[in-house]
């Protein structure tokens, strides 16, 4: 039996960054091999060769009025989309093409185009973090997500940067595919499954500069494996061999930061993909070594602006299911 292909246009521009069209495509021809194939259009607002922000170019590239009908319309990002206004020609292009199509999404910067068309109006979206102040700024209208890897609000679907594309790739393969097919193309191009879409754009590890002594090193990678233990400042000194008072120096002068406060984030991070995997608060909190629910919710507002409950609600894997 044939198969009618389901047809997505990736929205590209001279200045375009590469593998935010890259790395979608082949999650989606991956999982055309093993499904319903995609049709995959370029389509820019002149048609024709584009130059990607590396140097190499992009040929063959469609006009909106060209590419016909889409299901499927992604716009990808480019750093010039934050920085100044988007030109009427690029907004024309993905105008005509959004109003048409079942599902729109972006990658990194390209939810600036679907702000400025004012279709992300009153929605949940997400950027690249670096630019995710400004796209609050710019659009007060926009509720941004400026830590998610990739946010849904109804037909709408924006990613964070650069490689976060491949995780929304993945999401919409699971959404139209199942996620066996999703499980498949993760395997074949050796990425997880999917990130979810509230797990951090960067954890504590990732944020934090790396420490240039062997004590500190070692102890952070040991509270890393393990947030949940004991890492009071006495047990964390006694970890490092040095005083409470050299340890809270160190943190100071290598980190910018106490260990209390490290320790918190350390912790919340975990608490974040707990929540994700389907646990409960109350074993979130536990896990993590907040400790209690409320230690846990405090946290959350301190760092995220909202509770764990409305966390999970809004991010947790539809196949991850609560534990008591």
């Amino acid at each position: 039996m044939t198969r009618t292909p389901h047809r997505v246009g990736f929205v590209v521009f001279d200045g375009v960054t590469m593998l935010d069209v890259s790395g979608p495509s082949e999650v989606l021809h991956q999982a055309g091999r093993l499904a319903t194939p995609y049709e995959l259009l370029l389509v820019s607002p002149r048609g024709g060769a584009v130059a990607t922000s590396t140097g190499p170019v992009l040929g063959g590239t469609s006009t909106a009025a060209d590419a016909g009908l889409l299901d499927t319309v992604m716009v990808a990002g480019g750093d010039r989309l934050a920085e100044g206004p988007v030109e009427p020609e690029l907004l024309d292009t993905v105008s005509a093409l959004a109003g048409r199509a079942g599902r729109v999404a972006s990658v990194c910067t390209g939810a600036f185009v679907l702000a400025e068309l004012g279709l992300l109006d009153g929605r949940r979206a997400a950027t690249h973090w670096r630019h995710a102040e400004t796209l609050a700024r710019r659009y007060p209208r926009v509720r941004v997500e400026p830590d998610a890897i990739h946010v849904r609000d109804g037909r709408y679907v924006t990613s964070a940067g650069i490689s976060a594309g491949i995780d929304l790739a993945l999401a919409l393969v699971e959404e139209d595919h199942g996620p066996e097919v999703a499980r498949a193309v993760a395997r074949e191009l050796v990425v997880f499954l999917q990130r979810p879409g509230g797990q951090s754009q960067f954890s504590a590890a990732l944020a934090t500069r790396p420490a240039r002594s062997d004590p500190l090193r070692a102890l952070m990678a040991a509270v890393l494996a393990d947030p949940a233990a004991d890492h009071g400042l006495p047990a964390m000194a006694a970890r490092a061999a040095v005083s409470p008072r050299h340890l809270s120096r160190l943190f100071r002068t290598e980190l910018g930061t106490t260990p209390a406060r490290w320790l918190e984030r350390v912790r919340l991070d975990r608490a974040q993909q707990l929540l994700l995997d389907g646990h409960s608060v109350t074993t979130a909190a536990h896990g993590s070594g907040l400790g209690s629910d409320e230690t846990l919710r405090r946290a959350f507002a301190r760092h995220l602006g909202t509770t764990p409950t409305e966390f999970r609600a809004r991010f947790a894997s539809t196949a991850a299911r609560p534990t008591p």
